[in-house]
């Protein structure tokens, strides 16, 4: 397999340089070329991108603002995608940053809060960040299959880029998953495997796969290109500090499945700041973590003030965040530490309401993951641990229409009358 450096560039004229220059252990800092490996030889740790700091450095806001508008115009600060014809992607990116005092109303926050709505990708979720990446860097690489296990959304992004692209796709999913993301991922023609088992099984299985001579042209966007796929994430920390006029915002609210996205955002602003296109706040920014009751591990073990994440097996609605033994928990706990932040969880009972509450007042539909950020949102508020005072910013990830199920009970219409003014009269209608 070739390094992404060595790929052949563009013919069509002139590429930005690719600021990667190897991957990195994050356990013991062994470094590997720019190859399909997520895991370290030494320590067994996991493999992230290491950049070369001059190249990074110049990087201009003016060089970002003349890019595309999607996320491509971070490309420069990305390990894949400079060469634009040689991208795997649906060009997501640049979703609404949605001012939400009506929400900040209800909950008693006083400064600004702001939900980051990253349902408007192509495929409805964050997910085409990641995938958008870690395909663009596995065709460099030379794969030609493009695979994931899943909790649905990364798998309706994976069959839709594949399609796009002309790659034929196999994605592994649990066996319960909501009908809305298995029907959103099999309707590109690509190959959906149900597994009957957790997404944790599913995640060992294609872990698998990928070493077997069968797959070995496989890319497993969250597997053996894993380290690229992460690197996506970043693009939601560059977006809302572009947005909000190339400010950091003081408190983040993030949910946690296997923690990465947390970890990728305080990347983001750390990046920002070190190559001069930001300013920290004066107080530095703070990193919360939102998890479902039903799958909680990362928060249990910053509740219980240890290092030690115990594994479990997740129940409850919110699947998309129901990954029981979280690779990047470790890390996402780091971060929050470190930044003065705090994690909390929420119940299926306080999801299905905080769905409901951020629809009602923002207008934005959330699946059950924004529903566990716009819950503990609340909780950190109740609690103290949230200033209301600082600008916040919460992220929604993923589209309500893919988890109906989840307040389906709960909604309906408010009047059914006959198709007679009197009808609508006695119903109370007309006053």
């Amino acid at each position: 397999m070739t390094s992404i450096i060595d790929a052949t560039p563009s013919q069509t004229g002139p590429v930005a340089p690719n600021p990667a220059r190897v991957l990195v252990c994050r356990g013991c800092g062994t470094e590997y070329p720019l190859i399909a490996q997520h895991a370290c030889y030494e320590c067994f740790g996991p493999l992230e991108v290491g950049y070369d700091a001059a190249t990074l450095a110049r990087v201009t806001r003016a060089d970002i603002e003349a890019g595309p508008q999607n996320l491509w115009r971070y490309a420069a600060l990305l390990p894949a995608g400079q060469d634009p014809t040689a991208r795997v992607t649906l060009d997501p990116g640049l979703t609404p940053l949605v001012p939400a005092a009506g929400l900040a109303a209800e909950l008693g926050i006083r400064a600004p809060l702001w939900v980051k709505d990253d349902s408007a990708n192509p495929t409805h979720s964050f997910k085409d960040r990641v995938v958008s990446v870690a395909l663009t860097a596995a065709r460099g690489l030379g794969f030609t299959r493009f695979g994931c296990a899943s909790t649905g959304n990364l798998a309706n992004s994976v069959a839709a880029h594949a399609a796009r692209a002309g790659v034929p796709s196999i994605v592994f999913i649990p066996g319960d998953l909501e009908q809305g993301k298995v029907v959103t991922t099999a309707v590109y023609g690509g190959d959906v495997v149900a597994i009957d088992g957790s997404y944790d099984d599913v995640n060992r299985l294609c872990g698998e796969l990928v070493e077997t001579d069968e797959f070995e042209d496989t890319a497993f966007v969250n597997v053996n290109v894993r380290p690229y796929y992460a690197e996506g994430s970043k693009t939601l920390g560059y977006e809302v500090a572009e947005q909000l006029g190339w400010r950091i915002p003081e408190q983040v609210v993030i949910p946690m499945a296997s923690g990465e996205l947390l970890t990728k955002i305080d990347k983001a602003f750390s990046e920002l700041v070190e190559i001069g296109l930001v300013e920290a706040p004066a107080n530095g920014w703070k990193v919360f973590g939102a998890q479902s009751a039903g799958c909680n591990p990362i928060a249990v073990a910053l509740h219980a003030d240890t290092d030690v994440i115990t594994p479990v097996r997740p129940t409850g609605i919110a699947k998309s965040l129901n990954i029981g033994d979280p690779a990047a928990g470790l890390y996402a706990l780091e971060a929050v530490r470190r930044t003065g932040g705090w994690m909390d969880y929420a119940d299926d009972d306080e999801i299905r309401a905080a769905i409901r509450q951020l629809a009602r007042t923002t207008g934005v539909f959330a699946e059950t993951a924004g529903g566990v950020t716009v819950a503990v949102l609340g909780k950190l508020v109740a609690s103290g641990r949230l200033d209301p005072d600082a600008e916040t910013v919460v992220y929604n990830t993923g589209e309500g229409l893919k988890t109906l199920d989840a307040v389906a009970a709960q909604v309906g219409p408010t009047y059914r009358v006959k198709p007679s003014l009197r009808a609508a009269r006695d119903a109370g209608l007309l006053g």
